[in-house]
């Protein structure tokens, strides 16, 4: 094999390795997805094959019977890669880089066979024999492709067999119907929490109107949503009955540059004025409006434990969400109910943090973050959604309300529980200092500090939190068990378990 060929197999494995660790564990963490069962099965296939073509070209020559199996190998990978091609393509949508690397690949590996079949060909023309063989630096660098592909390639497969447990609960067993036949408009509703809320509504045999700024992600849903892409398609004889307002730019999603500040800003103000313009406009008003805003609008604390009538502190946090909050009321004096839920970090497999952190954790890289002494404050996936549909339902529900579960936990507790849940060690403590030089206040705010907030609005209400722990939370998303948790927790169960020690 010539040095032009190993070098092209050189390419080949750099490439594979990125599109490998930078789209399928980093960005888009298809081992924990449900709906790319068939696309790990194909990848874990494909991968035990690379293990045994990698380490057989690397240290051998296979010659007669031998060289025709391997042109086999290569044939049966190849059509595993057209019907990878074909899955991908049907479920889901690939980022820009995803499908240039997969192009680049493709040429590549079309590259390869050119040289690589002549090869092959000569060899099956000999007497059948295996001929142990190296080629320097190649043979070593094809040994740590097979290793690495022979580990890629089982784990896949068992990630395929994990993800049907992760299959979210069917959405009409989310939340109890609100009272009657209800029309809801979602902004944001391509978002984590968004989506989700929109197939809870519609399970309900609700009207949702869809709020979609990208047509691009149109295809994300299904009849019967209406789908619009700006807030004047509505017309002002339009019916809708609540308004939940959840777009805004990711604020954990890179540094916090003065362009970002920006964006992540005005994302959240220009939207709700947008709504705010729509309700004023409406023949018939909207009951209610249910406005996101975050934990972050109480700023910075130590142990304290914070309800709703808590006072803030400085920071850009508390900056944006209050601004978003203030925007959001002035739809009180139109006669509309407000409520603005300062949500906490959101738990669940298929996106926020949590999403972000499984990959990391299963592999054994996880650990705490500095300290690990700074709160957590947390919600299950689900029980946010209920909690918005509550606040649809609740006539008495207004103002600032703690979306929450009632136990915030803190950081080296949270690190210990889901190293726990998926059986991994939890020995990586990320250096405060470090993130702190990288990353300066987005450091402080997001990673290093922290609230422990209570939900005692949400409890007052009467609304029951399905997962108030994070071991249950956990069994919930990981697909595993119930453990006894209890079933929830309203305001009279709660009295002062909500004063964590």
């Amino acid at each position: 094999m010539s040095t032009v060929l190993w070098t092209l197999i050189t390419i080949q494995i750099a490439m594979g390795g990125f599109d490998t660790f930078y789209h399928h564990e980093m960005t888009e963490r298809l081992a924990w997805r449900a709906s790319q069962r068939y696309e790990l099965v194909l990848h874990g296939i494909r991968n035990l094959f690379y293990a045994v073509l990698f380490a057989l070209f690397g240290w051998t020559q296979m010659h007669g019977i031998w060289a025709m199996i391997v042109i086999g190998l290569l044939l049966a990978e190849a059509v595993i890669t057209l019907m990878d091609f074909v899955e991908e393509d049907r479920s889901r949508a690939l980022p820009a880089t995803e499908r240039v690397t997969h192009t680049l690949l493709a040429l590549n590996y079309g590259a390869i066979l050119a040289l690589l079949v002549p090869v092959l060909l000569a060899w099956s023309r000999q007497p059948s024999t295996v001929v142990f063989t190296q080629y320097g630096i190649f043979s070593w660098l094809a040994a740590a492709a097979a290793l690495g592909t022979a580990i890629s390639g089982p784990r896949d497969l068992l990630a395929a067999r994990r993800v049907t447990r992760l299959t979210r609960n069917p959405a009409a067993s989310i939340a109890p119907a609100l009272a009657s036949r209800t029309t809801v408009l979602v902004t944001g509703a391509t978002g984590f929490v968004g989506r989700r809320l929109c197939e809870v509504l519609s399970a309900y045999g609700h009207d949702v109107i869809a709020l979609v700024r990208d047509p691009k992600k149109a295809p994300l849903f299904r009849p019967p949503f209406m789908l619009i892409t700006d807030l004047d398609q509505i017309a002002d004889g339009a019916h809708i009955d609540a308004i939940v307002n959840l777009a805004g730019e990711p604020i954990a999603n890179g540094l916090w540059t003065r362009a970002k500040r920006e964006k992540i800003l005005r994302s959240r103000l220009d939207m709700t004025s947008d709504v705010v313009r729509l309700i004023a406009r409406l023949e018939r008003r909207p009951e209610v409006l249910v406005s996101a805003s975050a934990k972050g609008w109480y700023g910075l604390y130590d142990d304290e434990v914070l309800d709703e009538w808590s006072a803030a502190r400085g920071g850009f946090g508390h900056e944006v969400c209050d601004a978003w909050e203030q925007a959001a009321r002035r739809a009180e004096p139109l006669g509309v109910r407000v409520v603005c839920l300062r949500i906490a970090l959101v738990l669940g497999s298929q996106g926020g943090m949590l999403g972000q952190l499984l990959p990391v954790f299963e592999w054994g890289l996880g650990g705490p973050i500095g300290s690990g002494r700074q709160w957590m404050a947390w919600i299950e996936h689900d029980d946010l959604v209920r909690l918005i549909l509550h606040a649809i339902a609740d006539p008495a529900m207004s103002g600032a309300v703690n979306a929450t579960s009632p136990n915030p936990v803190r950081n080296a507790e949270f690190t210990r529980a889901l190293a726990h849940a998926l059986r991994r060690p939890a020995l990586f403590r990320v250096p405060a200092g470090l993130l702190r030089l990288v990353a300066r206040d987005f450091a402080d705010e997001l990673l290093l500090g922290g609230q422990r907030l209570t939900p005692q609005k949400a409890l007052a209400s009467g609304f029951v939190f399905h997962h108030p722990t994070l071991d249950g939370a956990f069994d919930a998303i990981l697909g595993k068990p119930a453990r006894t948790h209890g079933r929830g927790l309203t305001a009279r169960q709660a009295g002062t378990k909500t004063a964590f020690g």
